[in-house]
Parts: structure tokens; C-alpha cells; sequence
């Protein structure tokens, strides 16, 4: 039984929790109190009791993992951790959504201490808390229990569970029994718009239960008992991951306590000292009593000490043990494998023509067996986008040691969830689908580049050669998409050479995710096709001019470079002589210096012509004379589709005759 001064204690350290949020908010005038005031018990007893984590060593492989999925609520994380000893001072505290600071809006994996991953926008963490605890499953079957044995706690609000994303990843979890996941629900019945009974009458029970989870309610969010019941309770699931549903109101102890009122402004100084007394609390404004300090140091600190030491101790005597294991482990969770690639020694001779997606199924096979960390799998397209394993072992809740994944229909569940395979570490994750469901998973597409996980997205029906299946399944403005998102190389390769190549660099990333656009139709296994260094900057000549100075350049990507090799010759028994550039990556080529793309693009921007079957937009930047498509596609043959819309060597050879002939 704890004592009345432990209690107090206790009660103290969440009154400063409480204060230190409305505090930061205040004087960044800016930020969401609501979610914070309402959290901070929960917060509070999942780090003093239940955490196992290293501030002194942040990047602990073992630590248990923190997800805030409702990251509007990042002041609050902020503080605990400050209290827990991470490098984040008070005065980062009062930095609070400010320009260059590490306590940013919302959490983000890499700017501060102790954040396990970006949230991003609502929902998506509990999917990235999914694949966080879907990695911890298949490590610890690869390597051992004793290596990795820990918790993965994702908190999140009524607002995360009216996203899509979250029966996509409550689905997922439950039929996994992925039991080391936790939830923990801030039901404080409230959105930013007004009452939560305005737009979901969900039986949140019924939901969870329905899907397999194991449900724990507590009654009183503000009582610190009856969540350390709970998370003691889940923590001896042994069959399903758990959700703890606290009832909370949200503002708890501002004047617009309970609702939307307080969700996203400050409560402001007069409002903010009123709640603050409310809670019995009279420091000044970032004045943090020691007995608050001494409280996390007693309990989150001393037992970060004894399980680190224990584990290290362990973790050592198996490096003695099994080096070159342990010494390939590191090496994936710091992703620097490249001598590992480097070594592997795979045969081109045996590429040939054939469709890109076919290729890329040989070359995942041949990666996957020669790489024990590789994992992923498709969005019930593992046909189609030949994502089959023909080794490999799925996973399910008896072979937890499986590699291959079946994500179900659930294309952006899979991407985020993958983010949170490589925020954990020690694996390396691909995902499988046709291009144009890339919709489904922007925003998880677009985390992958924020965060600097080096994805593989393999994404197969490049182009309107899909065929039969129209319109719906042809993407258009798909390459421009992806392009445009900052920290992202697509890869578009034009045979099987370069599509080994996209591979080898897609495994090698360490902080940019890779998308590899493949064919449905078989391509040409052209002769000059690269896919060591020069395919590497994501362009060169691939037919060069005979010519010094080229009367122009073709630059073309994936399909369209046999096409545009096909015409350059056309072109010159016209008297015109053109380089033709293969470009498999855009974005690449974007990051290399003036004088290596000057070698590559030898005429001026007016006498160059791209050819891609996609979107115009963004080729302007290199070409003046862009040859796509800037219509949907349409239902029919591939072949009639390509001759329909022009892409056969005589239409385009009169594109680029018409204007050579009229400009020379």
C-alpha cells in the first residue's frame, strides 16, 4: 500500500506535468492543451511504472517504444521526458513550437531524444506502433527472446480512431496476436469541432473485441490506481494485443474543461493559473519542484539502470559469442549494409527481355534468401506485383520467424506499418502494390521521407500498357506524385539490367525510401543499359550521337527508352542526330552537380523532348517538349491503348520532326 506521501508525491508530479503543458502552450501562444491536461496520469504512470527505456543510451535496441499517435499532444511528451532525464532542458521546453527548436509541434523521430516516431497526421501512429510491435515479434524469433523482449505502447485519441488507417491496423494486430502491443485510448468523448457524439456512435469495445483485441476499461482517467491496474493487467495478455479505453475529460481543470473549446488554443494566463490551482499547484510558470525530479529518478531512471545493465552484460557475452551475427544486426539497424550488397554476387548474364515486375520477383527471391533481415509482402497483389516468396516462410502467430507478409487490402496500413518496421530497426522492409493504389498511402509514403527510413516501395502497372482493367488502374499523375515529395528517389527502369541496379540502391539507402515503378509488359534487354555508377545519378546517354554536339536529346524512362532509341534512328535517316538519355531516376539526377548533368543533357533545354506515358508535369524543368499523357487512360489491349494514345515510334518521330524542321 503506498503511503499518503507517496501519494502526494504523486499527485505533485501530475500537477507539474499538467502546469508544464499549459505553460509551453501559453508562451508559445500556440499548441494543444486539451489532449495534454487530459493525458497526463496516463502519461504519467505508463513512464514512472512501466517504461523500460535509457535516456543515457536513447537508441537502446531493447527499449520498449512510445507512440504518440495523437501528437498534438507532443507538450506533454516533451515534459515527461525532460522529467525522465532526456536531453531536452527546460529551456527547450520554453522553445515550444519555435523555429530551430527540438520540441516542434508534433513529434519527429530524429529532431528530439526519446521520440520513437513521427505520428503524423491522426491515426497513422497506431499503425506505426503495429509494425513497431510486428518487428519486435520477428526478431526475437530470428535471434532470441533474451535479445528482444519488449513493450510497444501507443497512446491515442477519438480523433485517431475515426481515421481509416486505425481498423485497418486494429484488423492487422488483432489476427497477428501481436499481445506486446498496447493502446491506451484518451476517450475524452471530444474532436475539435464539438462533441464526439456528432460524427461516431462506434461501440469502441464491441470494435476492438470484434477484431480479437483484448479490452480494459478504466472508469476514472484521473485515478492513478486504476491505470496502474490496467497497464499490469495488459501486460499479462499473452494472446491479444490490448487497448485500455481511459475515460478522461479532455481541459481537465481549464473553465472550458470537457470541451472542443480547449482542444487546439491556449487556455491563456488567467484561465491557465485557474486550472493550475485547481490542481493545487503554485509554483511559478517552468518552476518544477525537485520532489517532481527526485520521483522519475527513483522509479523511470533506477530501473533504465538495472535492466540496461543486464541486458548489456547479456547482449556483450553474445557478441563474443556469435560476432558475426550480432555485427550484421548493427549494421541493419544503423542501415549500412552496403558492404553486405556489395558482396552478394548476383549473375546479370542470366537477365533477359521480359516485364520489369517479373525481374524484380527473380531479384527479391535472390535478395530475400541471401538477406535474413528482409521482409515485407503486398497488398493482396503478391501475384500480379511478384512479390511471392517462393522460400519464404509468412508470418502468423505460429511462425513469428515468417518474412513474408501478408498485409491484406490494406495498402496504407502496410506503408505506415512498414515505417514502424524500420523505426524500430534491425530489419530491412519492402512493400508490394500497383502503382496507382500509391493514392491509398501517400501520406504513409510521404512519412517515409520525413522520417528518413529507407522504404522500398515495389510498385508494379506502370502505365496505361495495365490494359483491360481502364482507366481507375492506370496512373497518370503517379511519377509527379512521388517526384515532387522531398527525401524520395523514384526509380522507373527501362530492362532487367536497370531494374537490378534499382535494387542495389534501394538496399543501400539509408535515409531516402526508394519506389521501383515496374512494367506489366516485357521490355527489351537493351545493350547499353547500366545499373552500376552512372545508373546510380539516375540518368546517362544511353545511344549516343555520333555527332560532337547532338542536334538534340530524347530523354525517356522505363518502357518509353526502347522507344526512344527506336526513333532516334528513325531521326537519323531524317539527318538528325540525337542522344537519347535513359532517366530511371528524376530525382537523383536533381541531386548531382551542374557539370555531370551537362554531360548527360548535351542539348540545350529547346532542342530536348521527353517521353514518359504519365503526366507531363515536371518534365519542363529539363525538356521544353514533353511527350505524355495528360488525359486518364481508357479500358482496352495495351497495344491498342499505346497506338490510341501515340506512343509508337512514327507519332513521336513526328513530333520532334515537326519542330526540328521548323527551328533549323
Amino acid at each position: 500500500m503506498q503511503s499518503s506521501q507517496s501519494r502526494k508525491t504523486q499527485k505533485l508530479c501530475v500537477a507539474a506535468l499538467r502546469a508544464t503543458a499549459i505553460d509551453g502552450i501559453n508562451l508559445a501562444n500556440s499548441g494543444h492543451p486539451g489532449a495534454s491536461l487530459s493525458l497526463a496520469p496516463i502519461m504519467y504512470v505508463l513512464y514512472r511504472d512501466f517504461v523500460v527505456a535509457n535516456p543515457f543510451k536513447p537508441n537502446w535496441i531493447n527499449r520498449d517504444r512510445v507512440v504518440l499517435s495523437c501528437g498534438h499532444a507532443s507538450m506533454l511528451l516533451y515534459t515527461i521526458l525532460h522529467l525522465c532525464g532526456y536531453n531536452i532542458s527546460i529551456d527547450d521546453l520554453k522553445k515550444f513550437r519555435k523555429f530551430g527548436s527540438i520540441t516542434p509541434g508534433h513529434p519527429e523521430v530524429g529532431v528530439t531524444e526519446g521520440i520513437d516516431a513521427s505520428s503524423g497526421p491522426l491515426g497513422q501512429g497506431i499503425a506505426e506502433a503495429v509494425g513497431i510491435a510486428l518487428a519486435e515479434r520477428i526478431l526475437s524469433a530470428l535471434y532470441s527472446k533474451h535479445l528482444f523482449n519488449h513493450y510497444t505502447y501507443c497512446i491515442c485519441g477519438d480523433g485517431c480512431l475515426e481515421e481509416g488507417i486505425s481498423q485497418e491496423a486494429i484488423s492487422f494486430a488483432g489476427l497477428n496476436k501481436l499481445n506486446k502491443l498496447i493502446l491506451l485510448y484518451d476517450a475524452n468523448d471530444v474532436t475539435l469541432d464539438g462533441p464526439l457524439a456528432q460524427s461516431d456512435v462506434n461501440d469502441v469495445k464491441k470494435r476492438f473485441e470484434s477484431a480479437r483485441w483484448n479490452v480494459i476499461y478504466v472508469k476514472d482517467g484521473n485515478d492513478l490506481t486504476q491505470i496502474r491496474n490496467a497497464l499490469t493487467k495488459a501486460k499479462k495478455e499473452e494472446e491479444r494485443p490490448t487497448l485500455i479505453v481511459f475515460k478522461t475529460i479532455i481541459g481537465y481543470g481549464s473553465k472550458n474543461q470537457g470541451t472542443c473549446k480547449v482542444h487546439g488554443a491556449p487556455l491563456g494566463e488567467e484561465d491557465g493559473k485557474n486550472a493550475k490551482l485547481s490542481y493545487g499547484y503554485t509554483n511559478e510558470p517552468f518552476d518544477i519542484p525537485q520532489e517532481v525530479y527526485n520521483d522519475f529518478k527513483e522509479t523511470f531512471i533506477a530501473r533504465a539502470n538495472e535492466k540496461y545493465e543486464k541486458y548489456n552484460n547479456y547482449y556483450q557475452q553474445q557478441k563474443a559469442i556469435n560476432g558475426n551475427k550480432i555485427e550484421v544486426l548493427e549494421k541493419v539497424f544503423n542501415n549500412n549494409i552496403d558492404d553486405i550488397i556489395d558482396n552478394l554476387k548476383f549473375d546479370v548474364s542470366t537477365l533477359k527481355t521480359d516485364a520489369t515486375r517479373n525481374t524484380s520477383g527473380i531479384l527479391l527471391n535472390y535478395f530475400h534468401e541471401n538477406l535474413p533481415f528482409l521482409v515485407g509482402g503486398s497488398a493482396d497483389v503478391a501475384s500480379s506485383v511478384k512479390t511471392h516468396l517462393n522460400n519464404g516462410i509468412t508470418f502468423t502467430p505460429l511462425t513469428p520467424n515468417g518474412t513474408n507478409i501478408n498485409w491484406g487490402i490494406r495498402e496504407f496500413l502496410m506503408c505506415a506499418a512498414s515505417n514502424g518496421i524500420l523505426l524500430h530497426g534491425g530489419l530491412r522492409s519492402y512493400v508490394g502494390s500497383f502503382f496507382v493504389f500509391s493514392d491509398y498511402a501517400k501520406s504513409a509514403i510521404r512519412m517515409s521521407s520525413l522520417m528518413k527510413v529507407p522504404q522500398i516501395y515495389l510498385l508494379s502497372h506502370d502505365s496505361i500498357a495495365v490494359g483491360e482493367d481502364g482507366p481507375t488502374h492506370q496512373p497518370i499523375e503517379h511519377f509527379a506524385m512521388l517526384r515532387s515529395i522531398p527525401n524520395f528517389n523514384l526509380i522507373r527502369p527501362c530492362d532487367a539490367k536497370e531494374t537490378y541496379g534499382a535494387y542495389r540502391v534501394a538496399l543501400k539507402s539509408k535515409t531516402t525510401p526508394t519506389a521501383i515503378v515496374l512494367s506489366r509488359q516485357n521490355l527489351p534487354l537493351l545493350e547499353n543499359s547500366k545499373y552500376d555508377d552512372d545508373f546510380e545519378k539516375g540518368a546517362y546517354i544511353i545511344d549516343k550521337a555520333i555527332k560532337e554536339v547532338p542536334d538534340g536529346t530524347i530523354i525517356a524512362t522505363g518502357s518509353e527508352v526502347s522507344l526512344a532509341i527506336e526513333t532516334k534512328k528513325k531521326l537519323l535517316n531524317e539527318g538528325f542526330d540525337f542522344d537519347v538519355v535513359s532517366m530511371p531516376s528524376y530525382n537523383s539526377f536533381d541531386l548531382q552537380d551542374d557539370k555531370y548533368k551537362a554531360s548527360v543533357l548535351r542539348s540545350t533545354r529547346e532542342k530536348t523532348f521527353s517521353v514518359e506515358m504519365a503526366s507531363t508535369f515536371g518534365w519542363y524543368k529539363y525538356s521544353a517538349h514533353p511527350y505524355g499523357i495528360n488525359t486518364f487512360g481508357a479500358s482496352g489491349s495495351a497495344h491498342e491503348l499505346i497506338s490510341h494514345f501515340k506512343f509508337e515510334e512514327p507519332y513521336l518521330t513526328k513530333f520532334i520532326l515537326d519542330f526540328m524542321k521548323e527551328n533549323n
